[in-house]
């Protein structure tokens, strides 16, 4: 877990003042969080390790200390490699076996985390890019999903499977697409640089390691001027597929962020430029992705976890009809007014942090 230790410094706004604060789990579990890692404070006989959770709450844009939880010696040795349905994935480098635990989750036991051993991994890649899961891996109807930068995707069924099910994707097609689970089509999608193409995998269907195309039909564009699109086109450009868990609608999500280099990180860094959403909708050609700036009530979080949406309503304080970011920058953008806010980022943070939906017991 040593991508995920950093020492921790305070967390200052523009002001310098000192947002740190201490909280009821219970009260923050029911708001998104963002894993900053841990900060080990006791060394245990066997192994064990007793630490702080270190959480990122997006409304008051504090960090939260999870005080004095166990850590597994099993986890002690494996990095995390991804977030689905508010647990994290954590995989150990000498032998590349894979856990899936609650470490992160407020509500969880403090001194016996739930933890899942999944077989060891064969895909000749260890450049993990993303995860998602059909469901919570206590049922038994659910498949877990890894996907690696490059061409391939693995998948397994907690508790059932004795080895991963390995399959190509379409060589330099989906080296970085993010991977996503629509519970509406019960399917597994990546969506293709560009947004012109998804893919996806039925894990329940019987044609085993098939992957189908289907191409994107887009309607509606923004009003820009040529200068803003030649900006656009100088960015870097993600895409992710999310689907509301409440009513059912996917949006395509599409992610610029422009490069410069900072003397700072004595190396590249990303200032997001905008975003656009498409909301897709049925018609008699079949679906469409249509162009919008109104995602009404809902809440978009993208990270290197899986993509999901909450209803602003069910957390005060969040903004509605915005997407809330971590990787090529952390704060969040609304839709609306294209207006961005960035969050003062913890110095010495892990890269490689995930959002995590709302926990429930």
């Amino acid at each position: 877990m040593s991508q995920l230790l950093f020492r921790l410094y305070k967390l200052s706004s523009r002001n310098n003042n000192v947002l740190m604060k201490h909280k009821s789990a219970r009260l923050f579990s029911t708001r998104p969080c963002l894993t900053l890692g841990t900060r080990v404070k006791e060394v245990l006989p066997g192994g064990y390790k007793i630490a702080d959770i270190l959480l990122f709450d997006p409304v008051e844009e504090e960090l939260v200390t999870v005080p004095n939880k166990k850590i597994p010696k099993e986890l002690m040795d494996e990095e995390m490699v991804g977030a689905s349905h508010g647990w994290g994935f954590f995989c150990a480098r000498h032998d590349r076996s894979v856990r899936i635990s609650d470490l992160y989750n407020p509500l969880a036991s403090k001194s016996n985390p739930t933890m899942i051993i999944l077989p060891q991994l064969t895909a000749p890649s260890s450049n993990y890019f993303n995860v998602a899961m059909t469901s919570s891996p206590h049922l038994e109807d659910c498949v877990v999903a890894i996907k690696f930068a490059g061409d391939h995707l693995c998948l397994c069924r907690p508790g059932r499977d004795l080895e991963w099910t390995n399959i190509l994707t379409p060589p330099s097609l989906l080296e970085n697409s993010n991977l996503m689970y629509s519970k509406i089509n019960q399917k597994f999608y990546l969506p293709a640089p560009g947004g012109k193409y998804l893919f996806s995998y039925d894990p329940h269907s019987k044609e085993e390691n098939i992957l189908a195309a289907q191409e994107v039909v887009y309607r509606g564009h923004p009003e820009l001027n040529q200068s803003e699109w030649e900006l656009l086109s100088s960015c870097t450009r993600t895409e992710y597929l999310v689907e509301s868990p409440f009513s059912g609608e996917r949006f395509l999500v599409k992610w610029y962020a422009h490069g410069f280099y900072s003397s700072v990180l004595e190396g590249i860094d990303y200032k997001t430029k905008r975003f656009m959403v498409f909301r897709e909708e049925e018609t008699i050609e079949g679906s469409i992705m249509c162009y919008t700036e109104d995602i009404g009530d809902m809440c978009i979080f993208l990270s290197n976890s899986e993509a999901f949406c909450v209803p602003a309503s069910s957390c005060p304080g969040l903004k509605s009809n915005s997407i809330y970011h971590m990787g090529r920058g952390l704060g969040f953008y609304h839709l609306a007014t294209g207006n961005p806010h960035q969050y003062p980022a913890p110095d010495g943070a892990p890269t490689l942090s995930y959002w995590l939906p709302p926990f429930s017991t």
